[in-house]
């Protein structure tokens, strides 16, 4: 919990950050920022799970902290509309006694995802344009434009009485930006003349040297891929890759092909980036999936979920021929447009393996310049931090040697005239008032969605299914006489995910006269209480696979009485 202030500083307002998410991990970015009755929560966001928590949907950080502050939870900002930065707010939603901030395009895919949840987005989502102020309590909201993967994107300026505090958000500095609307250099350098109290700055690209590319430098590999195709070209991509999308767009209606948008996240997103006017499609260029077998494939382009081998998006269900209007040929390309989020290196190779298998072309970045990172490289966040000219820096986004190379990266380029203060998910920084620090830690931690997103997954489900996982199912089913509390007839035994090797299978024959030995050992007062013998025949079951066979199955006993 927060540490107990001093008894001089008692009385004095405190502005204080707590990081919930992001800082240790990619993804789950939620920073809490608090000045006497003002909370503000900067982006909501949510991670996709690795394939250590089986049949979880998405993790979201602990919101217990958060739920000791109901009704002072002031305003929710959103920095742009990715999932690591908008997938929490539905649970955040019931939290919230204010309102909501974000660009528009922000908004709407903010919204849509919390009418799924039977939220009504418009009761208080506001939305801001870059530029744009507002009044949150004593807090002066600022936006300024940055350059991302995605329009819409900016970063935070929050004019505290305590000092300005700037959240860079995702950001690249880019140059040639595909919509035309640059990163506001000059506002950040006007901010760091007239004095920036504490800096939060994205991390992901701290290790990649020098600059990272404009949107527009994957034009010419693509522009080669569309002008040598003589199939269909699948395009993988993030949903929310607008930009992307539109580079697609131009160069299937440059090279005269149709295009579909395959996948129904896909498919949403750019219906949202059309109404709003972010995405312009040519009269005629698309097409639904459904059409996709009208036209010869050398006339098809499709832009498909899927680029991080997710069993259940577009793309993985095409390349194992099982998507209903998209078969591969050999003449096929599919194109990987799209960063391989660490940890998911061997869903994405199995894909693509799938896809060979259809005799179709497979490209990604490692072959051809097809992709293009949305975060600035190492001389761009030196360029930003020293624009800020920030009295403590503070890193974000990313895994912890990320957040370390930036805090030594940081000290060198300020060369000491910034205090860099390396913090962890969950650590109370205080800026004010005294000096900046680290003042104490809240409980933080992850919560586990599961299924269509409504049911939180505890550590006992999650243990159960990491057994199933591994080591399959046991089913003791016995029966046993109510009166006289012995087994009637030989116990039957199914199993279900378990390896039939020579030890579990010469356990599997030994059980039924085990079992008989285990109830016949039992007290009367165990053979009569249904409960309690259940729970001695999945002990002792339990120890004798994990002895004699050296498996750990997750043992459902079934006992009837008759």
């Amino acid at each position: 919990m927060t540490a107990i202030p001093e008894p001089s500083a008692a009385a004095e307002p405190k502005l204080e950050v707590v990081p919930y998410g992001g800082l240790g991990e990619f993804g789950m970015n939620m920073l809490l920022v608090t000045w006497r009755d003002t909370a503000i929560l900067v982006d909501a966001g949510a991670m996709f799970p690795g394939p250590e928590l089986p049949g979880v949907d998405l993790v979201i950080p602990d919101l217990g902290h958060l739920e000791e502050r109901v009704g002072r939870l002031s305003a929710v900002v959103l920095t742009h509309g990715h999932e690591d930065h908008i997938g929490a707010l539905p649970y955040v939603w019931p939290l919230l006694d204010g309102p909501v901030y974000g660009t528009p395009l922000t908004l709407a895919l903010a919204g849509h995802k919390l009418a799924e949840h039977g939220f009504d987005p418009d009761e208080r989502c506001r939305p801001l344009r870059p530029g744009d102020t507002t009044e949150i309590g004593d807090v002066a909201l600022e936006f300024i434009r940055v350059t991302h993967s995605m329009p819409d994107c900016v970063a935070v300026a929050l004019h505290t009485p305590a000092g300005v505090v700037v959240h860079s958000g995702d950001f690249k500095i880019d140059q040639t930006p595909i919509d035309g609307q640059a990163l506001d250099v000059h506002r950040f350098a006007e901010l760091g003349r007239q004095g920036v109290l504490a800096f939060f700055g994205d991390s992901t690209n701290i290790e990649r040297p020098g600059f990272t590319g404009s949107e527009i430098d994957v034009l010419p590999g693509l522009e080669e891929v569309f002008a040598g195709a003589k199939g269909r070209i699948v395009v993988a991509a993030f949903a929310s890759s607008l930009h992307r999308i539109r580079i697609l767009a131009d160069l299937a209606a440059q090279f005269d092909r149709k295009l579909a948008f395959v996948g129904r996240g896909i498919v949403q997103n750019t219906q949202i980036a059309t109404r709003l006017g972010y995405l312009h499609l040519p009269a005629g260029l698309q097409i639904r999936d459904s059409e996709i077998g009208d036209h010869p494939a050398r006339r098809v382009a499709c832009v498909a979920t899927g680029s991080q081998g997710e069993p259940l998006a577009a793309l993985s269900r095409i390349a194992i021929d099982d998507h209903r209007h998209v078969r591969l040929e050999p003449d096929d390309v599919v194109v990987f447009s799209a960063r391989a989020i660490p940890g998911n290196q061997r869903a994405i190779g199995r894909v693509m393996d799938h896809i060979a298998h259809r005799g179709a072309e497979v490209l990604h970045n490692d072959r051809k310049a097809v992709h293009v990172s949305g975060h600035g490289s190492a001389e761009e966040l030196k360029l930003l931090l020293s624009l800020v000219r920030p009295r403590y820096f503070v890193p974000i986004h990313g895994e912890y040697r990320y957040l370390a190379e930036h805090a030594r990266i940081a000290g060198r380029v300020t060369g000491g005239a910034t205090t860099v203060l390396l913090a962890e998910d969950g650590d109370v920084i205080r800026l004010a008032p005294g000096a900046g620090r680290i003042a104490g830690r809240v409980a933080t931690g992850r919560i586990l969605i599961d299924g269509a997103r409504s049911g939180v997954v505890g550590d006992e489900v999650l243990r159960h299914r990491r057994h199933l996982a591994a080591d399959g199912v046991v089913v003791p089913v016995i029966a046993v006489n109510r009166q006289e509390g012995r087994i009637e007839g030989a116990p039957d035994v199914a199993t279900r995910g378990v390896v039939l090797d020579g030890r579990t299978s010469d356990v599997l024959d030994a059980v039924p006269e085990w079992l008989t030995e285990v109830i016949g050992r039992a007290s009367p007062e165990e053979r009569s209480d249904h409960d309690l013998l259940t729970e001695r025949v999945r002990i002792e079951l339990q120890r004798l696979f994990r002895k004699r066979a050296g498996r750990r199955p997750l043992v459902l006993p079934v006992i009837m009485e008759v």
